[in-house]
């Protein structure tokens, strides 16, 4: 490949000891020069491709530290009821997709939100009207529910008489029967009779979500899903199709295989990487299931709950770090944060026994969102990676003050806090919970505010960061999470040539504007895999 030559437009490299240069050469998949254009141009191999900014903005290429890739993928392909505002229109547009469906063929679809309907949990019933016996599930936004008709409860024998699995729920009437709505752990006794999608059709959901990936600048991405998405992704990878650097981390519920096969977390290469295992430590904020050290406020015993016992979370710690397995673990309430970090502290303490192999990636806590302040200084004294989703802070701030209220909001999504204690922050979408554009994360981290501007100054404001501080957190803080910092994270010699072009420079931009910013180009180790037509 010859070099590649950008100029003409202003490089904001988040090097620190260069932050902003005038020109950057590609050689061979990474960065070979940065500076001057003159200093640069001396650089160049006889050959070379020029690329002029013509004014446009070149940063470093973005993360998203915690997607659902195929669930994000596929979802495109079922009824999205993300946003839908009344049940009714939800009901609406299920039946619009059941009619065109084959008989005996799954309604699926994602999304729904009944915060938005009144804080009224759908029912069974009032999806038979409109799936004229099909069967069919649907996932709550956040994920941590489902909803099913009649004929699935019954496909996945789901009676008065079946017992609430351990860390889930299944929500009953006053006369004991099933409502159609299953929280947590119980989620997975329908999921497992819900047919899966083909190969084929897993390759062209990732196709296609990578490629909305790259149309808003991200360059590399952090997937705590299935087997079926590492497999899917290798064919990918195989035939030349991966457009985007993958960090994978492995289900829980095959550790011992992990362990037995001397797998590790760092094991693959710089387009495909192992990260650590994925745990769950609680529910979420909306269904009312992340585990709380006081009630949720309007309550006096609803404290959430663990989806994990305490000793097995413990002794799962003990066991993927003591085999070369970082832990990356769901925690939202403050205490299934608070339990997790003990996790950790207790391994930490815990002398390494012979033939012990420490993970080379850091633990980390995805979510992170509702956190007692004695707790947040921990995260930096353990090492503990803070993977958070800015987003999930603007989507939340209603639900968030009427379910906690009072002091313990402003310990909500509580990033400058967590940095200025010196935790290191990732950031990411959880798409399809929300939209995987890290430009509507970096705009919700720089003001607390919504899109439609809302609230005026922000939503508790104090917590926000700076532009310079979120985009680390989209850039630095990944690399630093997946152990690839000595060749990601920056536009310097010797780094992985991952880059956006920007239509505008985010910052002289408004920060209001932040989530409209228009991505031209988007380049993987020198390759262009998105350009704007």
């Amino acid at each position: 490949m010859p070099d590649i030559l950008i100029h003409g437009g202003p490089i904001h490299t988040l090097n620190p000891q260069q932050p902003l240069a005038e020109a950057l050469v590609i050689r061979d998949k990474k960065v070979a020069a940065v500076g001057s254009a003159a200093d640069v141009r001396e650089e160049l191999h006889p050959g070379y491709e020029d690329i002029s900014l013509a004014g446009r903005v070149l940063i470093p290429g973005l993360t998203d530290a915690h997607i659902h890739l195929l669930w994000s993928g596929l979802g495109r392909q079922n009824v999205d009821l993300d946003g839908v505002r009344s049940l009714d229109e939800a009901l609406e547009r299920i039946r619009q997709r059941a009619v065109q469906l084959p008989e005996g063929a799954w309604v699926r679809g994602h999304g729904w939100n009944h915060s938005l309907w009144g804080y009224r949990w759908p029912t069974a019933a009032e999806l038979d009207r409109v799936t004229f016996g099909h069967p069919a599930i649907l996932s709550r936004k956040d994920g941590h529910s489902v909803w099913l008709n009649s004929r699935a409860l019954e496909l996945a024998g789901i009676a008065a008489d079946t017992a609430d699995p351990d860390g889930g729920l299944i929500q009953r009437d006053e006369r004991g029967q099933p409502t159609g709505i299953l929280l947590e752990n119980a989620n997975d006794l329908a999921w497992r009779i819900v047919p899966p999608p083909s190969t084929q059709e897993n390759q062209q959901a990732l196709r296609d979500i990578i490629r909305v990936c790259n149309a808003r600048g991200l360059t590399s991405l952090h997937i705590p899903e299935g087997p079926d998405t590492l497999a899917t992704l290798q064919i990918l990878k195989a035939a030349g199709e991966l457009n985007a650097r993958c960090l994978f981390h492995l289900p829980y519920r095959q550790l011992d295989d992990y362990i037995a096969l001397g797998v590790r977390s760092g094991f693959g290469d710089d387009l495909l990487r192992i990260g650590g295992v994925k745990i769950f430590g609680d529910g979420s904020l909306g269904s009312c299931t992340c585990h709380m050290l006081a009630p949720f406020a309007g309550s006096t015993t609803n404290h959430g709950l663990p989806t994990i016992p305490e000793d097995e979370l413990y002794a799962a710690v003990g066991k993927a770090n003591t085999h070369g397995i970082a832990v990356t673990i769901h925690a939202i309430g403050d205490r299934a944060n608070r339990t997790v970090l003990d996790a950790i502290e207790a391994q930490r303490r815990t002398p390494p026994g012979e033939g012990v192999v420490l993970p080379m990636l850091p633990n980390r806590i995805e979510h992170a969102q509702h956190l007692d302040p004695a707790d947040v200084p921990r995260f930096a004294a353990l090492d503990v990676i803070a993977s958070m989703q800015p987003i999930h802070a603007t989507s939340d701030m209603e639900i968030a003050e009427e379910l906690l209220g009072g002091e313990r909001v402003r310990w909500a999504y509580a990033w400058q806090p967590l940095q200025q204690a010196g935790a290191v922050l990732a950031f990411g979408s959880d798409a399809p919970v929300e939209t995987p554009d890290p430009w509507a994360g970096i705009h919700a981290a720089v003001t607390r505010k919504r899109q439609d501007g809302l609230p005026p100054g922000g939503w508790h404001h104090e917590l926000a960061l700076s532009l310079q501080e979120a985009l680390w957190a989209y850039v630095v803080g990944p690399a630093i999470a997946s152990d690839e910092v000595k060749f990601k994270g920056c536009l310097a010699p010797g780094m992985l040539a991952d880059a956006v072009v920007l239509g505008a420079d985010p910052f002289t931009a408004s920060p209001d504007d932040l989530w409209q910013m228009e991505v031209e180009q988007t380049i993987v180790g020198g390759r262009t895999v998105w350009e704007r037509r």
